[in-house]
């Protein structure tokens, strides 16, 4: 090989984790090929795809070799500019099937909630990193007041779905800060006792939702037929699946959005119970590996950023298999690096961008 071909190698690849790496474009493998029989053989479809994982590939690479205490550094400013977009937002945003989640910036729109997915783990890990030598209850009070603040200008537009994935990732981090047990235990006891007023402020089509997990069938035809054909889908499968481009739920039109936040009904039905577990073993070895990493983080900064990274990954996994799977509601939460889509693409190569830095410059921090 010649030298500098073998100088460009080692350049590029000097901050990316290959067992990272390797399970990240094993699944996007396998969401192209799912993607191109949920679209029935949508060449175009699943070559933009394609352009949306590289895209989200160029992130990551970039993110993996900025090292850490320079995000530390930005932790407060991307912060603050996601909450003032999340104003703008609120104030100028566009209005898109009755939510108001895009704004306008000059020749594009953006989705400043994606924007919170990294800056409110970023922010809150870099806050208990300054106060790490005092912490005492008033820092957990006041980064809960960090959390709120977004999580409600999001539930406003309304987007519920990724509300609850930003309130999740910002409460990992709390927890993994050190917050008290029995804080938890008496925020969980407020939290069922709220449940009737949080049930009065849910809007008319989240209510709907709730309803349908308990009983899909009361609105076969409405509210309830996306949970009702995506479970047919899943059980139709049997063990082994009916094979590649074979799956009848999905070329017979009955699985609704099935490129986007139901694709795992068309991978269970084409490739049945066996295809799922090895897909699950697949998500759980990518998982385990960024808990590796997050266990060997060498700052609290580092450790409480690639833990929340790691388990908001899971978080968006288990809820979508639970929302198509019927037991938990609809919420509009995409399956992570199978789904159809560009933003939610790039946000989450972005973490794993980020969890590459932390773990390849963690000697140099060490040192």
């Amino acid at each position: 090989m010649p030298p500098v071909l073998r100088r460009l190698i080692l350049f590029v690849t000097r901050h990316i984790d290959g067992v990272l790496l390797s399970a990240i474009l094993l699944l996007m493998f396998t969401g192209l090929l799912v993607l191109l029989s949920a679209s029935n053989g949508n060449f175009v479809r699943t070559s933009g795809q394609l352009g949306n994982m590289l895209v989200a590939l160029g992130v990551m690479w970039l993110f993996a070799n900025i090292p850490p205490h320079y995000l530390q550094r930005l932790a407060l400013p991307v912060f603050a500019l996601g909450c003032a977009l999340l104003i703008g937002v609120a104030l100028f945003g566009e209005i898109v099937n009755g939510a108001r989640r895009w704004l306008h910036i000059g020749v594009t729109r953006i989705q400043p909630s994606e924007l919170m997915k990294i800056a409110l783990p970023l922010m809150l890990a870099w806050y208990f990193n300054r106060n790490e030598a005092s912490l005492k209850l008033r820092n957990y009070g006041i980064a809960a007041l960090m959390l709120v603040a977004p999580v409600a200008l999001i539930a406003r537009q309304p987007d519920l779905g990724t509300a609850i994935l930003i309130m999740a990732s910002g409460c990992y981090v709390i927890f993994l800060a050190g917050l008290p047990w029995r804080i938890i235990i008496a925020l969980g006891v407020a939290g069922l006792t709220s449940l009737p007023f949080l049930w009065s402020v849910m809007h008319d089509y989240q209510r709907q939702r709730v309803l349908t997990l308990l009983d899909p069938t009361t609105d076969p035809l409405g509210s309830g037929y996306h949970t009702i054909q995506s479970t047919i889908a899943v059980g139709s499968g049997g063990i082994l699946g009916k094979g590649w481009m074979n799956g009848t739920q999905t070329h017979l039109d009955f699985i609704p959005e099935r490129t986007t936040d139901f694709i795992f009904a068309v991978f269970a039905e084409e490739f049945g119970l066996l295809g799922n577990a090895i897909l699950l073993l697949l998500f759980l070895f990518l998982i385990a590996r960024a808990m590796v990493i997050t266990a060997n983080a060498p700052t609290l900064f580092t450790r409480l950023l690639a833990g929340a990274i790691t388990m908001t990954f899971f978080t968006y996994a288990f809820v979508n298999m639970g929302m198509v799977s019927g037991i938990l509601p609809v919420v509009g939460v995409p399956l992570p690096l199978i789904s159809y889509g560009g933003t939610s693409l790039v946000s989450i190569c972005l973490g794993f961008g980020i969890l590459m830095s932390i773990n390849t410059h963690k000697k140099l921090v060490q040192t």
